[in-house]
This record gives structure tokens, C-alpha cells and sequence, in this order.
């Protein structure tokens, strides 16, 4: 089953071990080898030891670019293996690994992120916080693009029946971080939520945010991801190249804004518009990453009451709580994927992606 072995972090106190293929492994965060998807949908990950890697010698690991930046702006270790988005079934399991924990068969996601384990925000289930320092699968961990892929068990969460792997894949970052976003603004059934940027994250929190008996207002410059949007259920879309979006949106609430704003873009402007679209007393929230604003503190802040948040991706029990809402409501999350790769297609699939004229893609086991 193990065609291959790769030197992984040193194991440490309560890291598991492993040696040669078949390996020894100690202590509560001994690992699962599952198969997985990753951003992907349905090959083997592993979990065996915190040690070592054990994957399939199929596998796609993306050149590391001058400070580390691959496609898409991520920073990876060169030959990290890519893949940040896994599920898939536990293959093998390590001896540390109680039944209860991880069985063989079991269908799971992964919580992409490593951390100490111990300190408040790993044992909250935010490793990625971890004050110890974190690993993301995918960047500075191997991830998914490889028929197996080893995790601490501690990372797993289960997958309900009702959901296929590219569902799963998408909930394990994408539709996890929309998720994450709105229950950050304690979005609620009946208000107005403007959402600024309907790409995969943007459009996956439209989805749920319709779902969840909000009217939602989705703003994008790009004409095929407002229609998009419509076929998702937004009630109202706007192109903010066409006239003053924050006037727009105060009209269609009644001259007020919306009760929440939620903006994915990173664009300067429409985070300022974000801010500025919702009504007093009303939440504003950032999940698009890195980039700048510039705001008007007393006037765009301070007198009129509104709370700024920020929101990365989701906590592990988010995660499952996410999948859960998925499958009960029945959300067609698989609808956000306009493209579907093979892993020999990595590279054509990652050329393609950094064009950002895609909509989400999933790369499928060999």
C-alpha cells in the first residue's frame, strides 16, 4: 500500500514515530492514513505518525517561486506536497489511534492545520492559531495531492453520508471559511446581508446566507459571478463600477444599509464600501486576506455604532458543524465547481487557476 516514504517534522514529545514503511507510533497524536480529496475530492490520506510522510509515488508538488510564492500566492516550502483541502477514507490507522478517534472505512475531512496540541486555541479547536506556531498542509505541511496523505488524528472530521468528497473538499476551506464569516456576523433569518466579491467564498456565503432566510444583496464587477449569484438565490446584485454601491444598498434597505456586510474581495474599495453599506449599529466583517483599506473612523466607525470584525477559516468543530448544516438543509454546495481535474492534471490545473478566471476546481484521484 506504501510505495513511499518522505521525511516529515521531527517527532518530538507526544508526536508520533514512525520508522521504515511499516513504522512503530506512540502517543494520542498518532495518525490515520486516509483517501482523500484535496481542494481537491477523493484519494488516500494518512494519518501514521507526526514523523513521517507516507504517500503513493503519484503525487504534485508545485515549484517554489523566488521568497516561496507558487500559483495562486501561496507561500510553500519547496517540495511541499500541494493540496489544501482534503478528505477522503481512513486507510490505515496508527497504533496510537483508538477506534473511537479513527476506524478503517471512516469517511472524514481534514482540519488542514497542525499545532502544539496544548495551548487555549488548539484545545478550542483553532489550531491554525496555535501560539506555538502552526503547519498548513499544503504549504508548509505535505497535503493532499498525493494518493495518501498522513495527518494527526486529532485533524479529523467526519464527513456525513449525505455529502460527497468534493462537497467535503469544499467545506474544508472555501464553504468552511463562508460558514465561518457568518457566524461571525451572528447572521440572522430576516436580516439584509450585502456581500462584496461573490468568487468561491463570496458565492458560498450567498448560498448559505439564503439558506439561512437572509435577503442577501451580492455585489461583484464581473457580470458572470453576479448572475452566478442570482442562481444561488441572491435577492438583489449590484455592480459597484455602476454608480455608488453604499447609495444603492441604502436604498434598497429603506435608506438605513444593511444589517451586515460581509466583503471577500480584498479590494481597497469595496472593504471601504463594506463598512460604509451597513446600517448603525450594524456588523461589518472581513474574510478576503492580506491587502489594505482606508477608512473615516468617526464618521465611517465610532458615530454610528458599527462593529468591525475580522474572520479566518473556521475551527475545527466550525468545520463539522458546517457539514452538518450542509447536509441537513441539503445546500448544493457542489454546484460552485466549474472544473474538475485528474492529478496528472495538477500543473495544467494550477496554470489555468492563476489566470483568476476560474470558478472553484477539484482535483479527483487518479
Amino acid at each position: 500500500m506504501i510505495e513511499s516514504l518522505r521525511k516529515g517534522p521531527a517527532s518530538g514529545p507526544n508526536r508520533a514515530r514512525s520508522a521504515g514503511t511499516g513504522g512503530s507510533h506512540e502517543g494520542r497524536r498518532a495518525e490515520g492514513i486516509s483517501r482523500s480529496d484535496s481542494g481537491s475530492a477523493g484519494r488516500d490520506l494518512g494519518d501514521q505518525g507526526v514523523g513521517d510522510v507516507r504517500h503513493r509515488s503519484a503525487t504534485y508538488r508545485a515549484p517554489a517561486q523566488l521568497g516561496g510564492a507558487v500559483a495562486g500566492g501561496i507561500k510553500r516550502q519547496a517540495g511541499v506536497i500541494a493540496g489544501h483541502e482534503p478528505c477522503g477514507v481512513v486507510a490505515a490507522v496508527g497504533a496510537g489511534v483508538s477506534e473511537k478517534e479513527a476506524r478503517v472505512g471512516e469517511r472524514v475531512m481534514d482540519h488542514h492545520y497542525d499545532g502544539c496540541g496544548t495551548c487555549k486555541h488548539c484545545r478550542a479547536g483553532w489550531t491554525q492559531m496555535c501560539l506555538e506556531g502552526s503547519v498548513v498542509y499544503g504549504s508548509g505541511g505535505h497535503g493532499g495531492h498525493a494518493r495518501y496523505m498522513k495527518v494527526p488524528v486529532s485533524t479529523l472530521v467526519p464527513l456525513p453520508d449525505a455529502l460527497s468528497f468534493v462537497t467535503g473538499a469544499a467545506i474544508s476551506c472555501g464553504t468552511g471559511t463562508a460558514w465561518g464569516a457568518l457566524r461571525r456576523l451572528n447572521l440572522q433569518g430576516g436580516e439584509t446581508i450585502a456581500i462584496f466579491g461573490q468568487g468561491p467564498v463570496g458565492l458560498s456565503a450567498t448560498q448559505l446566507a439564503v439558506v439561512m432566510g437572509a435577503r442577501v444583496i451580492a455585489v461583484d464587477i464581473a457580470a458572470e459571478r453576479r448572475k452566478l449569484a442570482q442562481e444561488f438565490g441572491a435577492h438583489e446584485v449590484l455592480d459597484p463600477a455602476v454608480g455608488d454601491v453604499v447609495a444603492a444598498i441604502r436604498d434598497l434597505t429603506h435608506g438605513e444599509g444593511a444589517h451586515k456586510t460581509l466583503e471577500a474581495s480584498s479590494a481597497p474599495d469595496a472593504r471601504a464600501a463594506a463598512v460604509r453599506a451597513v446600517r448603525a449599529w450594524g456588523t461589518a466583517c472581513f474574510v478576503g486576506e492580506r491587502g489594505q483599506v482606508t477608512l473615516e473612523v468617526s464618521p465611517d466607525l465610532l458615530r454610528r455604532q458599527v462593529t468591525l470584525v475580522g474572520s479566518w477559516t473556521f475551527s475545527k468543530q466550525g468545520q463539522a458543524e458546517c457539514a452538518e448544516f450542509v447536509a441537513d438543509q441539503r445546500v448544493d454546495v457542489e454546484r460552485l465547481f466549474t472544473h474538475r481535474w485528474r492529478l496528472e492534471q495538477a500543473e495544467e490545473a494550477y496554470r489555468l487557476f492563476d489566470t483568476q478566471t476560474t470558478g472553484k476546481a477539484v482535483i479527483l484521484p487518479s
